[in-house]
């Protein structure tokens, strides 16, 4: 103790000579009082009698200060440094961001405003002979890419359609025993990976036409090809998901090898951040894509009673999935891919062969193939939510193996296997009347007339 006492900055020491004047400003965290003057520093900060004034600044100048301070842009009074929060008790957490964002979208969706009824078409606006399609429910053959351009393989062929001139071009021709089983354009539409029957990977630029590279790793066909970036996903009949990195000279970034059959659909979600597989094993996979290499999957899905060929992403809930089932199953069901759970699934009780999302609605496009009752071969408008049908299109004598929709997000392609790829313009902006569109009949008006 007697130590502790010779410490000149000890409060030990204070207290027990409580007469000795210090001339140090006390301990670290516990000022000394005793060294203040609390009746000069009440009296300074409570006075309104006397300003300190600065003599080099006239009465006018200081006036005019006080205003500028005192008043905003606008005029109106205020005081600076002044706390104008809520209390404590009622703020937000920031940790909270992600619940509030999700109170905010229920909000919506529950909300009571009308829902803005248009008319809808009763033929497709355009009709495009489609010679040699594949029919194939499993692969993945059209794409519409940013630069209005669409790609449609067409047996050993690959053909572009500019949508701006109709101009139509064949980018390749392969082999009698091997050809296109899937295409996907990049994000920026400049270049097209091309999957084939016989495990090869490529990739064109679309400008010059000309093949820049070739992705080697598959050992089966690869029906689903997805872009992320500079990041190119393919899933293949050996099983596996490859993600291909095309700015290095080793393409293959990752592989994973869960599905237990093949893969046939890939799609990823909006802010690149998530993937999600469907395989013919009737399974979907939702990845994390920083822990794609490790092979461990956010969420695995077994809803579905048939393969799994088509997804699709909410455009205005990043975390809802829309999956379709093959013949035995014809569900569409809507999954929380942050909670894992099914959010709603509807028996549409015919294959679901494509799903397109309304970006200017709040709606979602199925096309249908094989059905054992009337359902087959149709294209259906659901409303989402509440998952009710708005209208249905019967134009395809045969199966509808593909969907697509334009940049603009107004026009829905859907190719056949009657040979024939047709434009639908249904997902455009409300009607200026907003005439419902009748349960019955469900579509009204006929915008253009079909033209091949």
């Amino acid at each position: 103790m007697s130590k502790l006492q010779s410490d000149r900055y000890s409060p030990a020491r204070l207290v027990t000579n409580p007469t000795t004047k210090y001339d140090f400003p006390g301990d670290r965290f516990i000022p000394n009082r005793s060294l203040m003057d609390l009746d000069q520093a009440h009296s300074l900060l409570t006075s309104r009698i006397k300003k300190a004034c600065n003599p080099t600044f006239n009465e006018v100048y200081r006036q005019k200060v006080e205003e500028k301070l005192s008043s905003d842009s606008e005029g109106r009074p205020f005081r600076m440094l002044v706390f104008r929060g809520s209390p404590k008790s009622s703020r937000r957490s920031i940790r909270l961001m992600d619940e509030m964002r999700r109170e905010e979208l229920e909000a919506l969706n529950n909300s009571t405003k009308p829902y803005q009824f248009r008319h809808l078409p009763k033929k497709e606006a355009r009709i495009l002979d489609a010679p040699n399609i594949v029919n194939d429910f499993y692969m993945n053959i059209m794409d519409w890419g940013r630069n209005n351009i669409l790609a449609v393989a067409l047996g050993s062929e690959l053909y572009l359609w500019k949508s701006d001139n109709g101009h139509v071009q064949r980018l390749l021709h392969v082999g009698a025993h091997d050809y296109p089983s899937s295409v996907s354009w990049s994000e920026d539409a400049k270049t097209l990976a091309v999957g084939y029957l016989h495990s090869t990977l490529q990739l064109w630029d679309a400008e010059t036409s000309k093949l820049v590279r070739s992705l080697e790793g598959h050992s089966g066909r690869v029906a689903a090809t997805g872009w992320n970036g500079p990041i190119l996903t393919s899933g293949s009949q050996d099983k596996s998901i490859i993600n291909h990195d095309v700015r290095a000279p080793n393409n293959l970034a990752s592989r994973i090898q869960v599905h237990t059959e093949e893969v046939c659909s890939l799609k990823w979600s909006s802010r690149g951040n998530v993937l999600a597989s469907g395989g013919n094993e009737n399974l979907i996979y939702i990845w994390d894509s920083y822990k794609m290499s490790s092979s461990n999957f956010l969420h695995r899905f077994d809803d579905h009673s048939a393969a799994v060929k088509t997804l699709a992403w909410c455009p205005y809930q990043s975390d809802v999935l829309a999956s379709g089932g093959g013949t035995k199953d014809g569900c569409i069901k809507i999954w929380d891919t942050q909670k894992g759970t099914c959010i709603s699934s509807i028996d549409t009780k015919a294959q679901v062969c494509g799903l397109e999302w309304n970006r200017h609605h709040k709606e979602i496009m199925s096309g249908h193939g094989f059905s054992a009752s009337e359902h087959r071969n149709l294209l259906c408008l659901w409303r989402y939510p509440s998952m009710t049908k708005v209208g249905e299109f019967n134009r395809h004598a045969s199966r509808i193996l593909h969907l697509t929709q334009s940049p603009d997000g107004l026009t829905v392609a859907s190719a056949g296997a009657d040979e024939t790829l047709r434009f639908w313009d249904v997902f455009g902006p409300p009607s200026t009347d907003n005439s419902r569109i009748s349960e019955l009949e469900g579509l009204l008006s006929l915008k253009t007339s079909p033209l091949r």
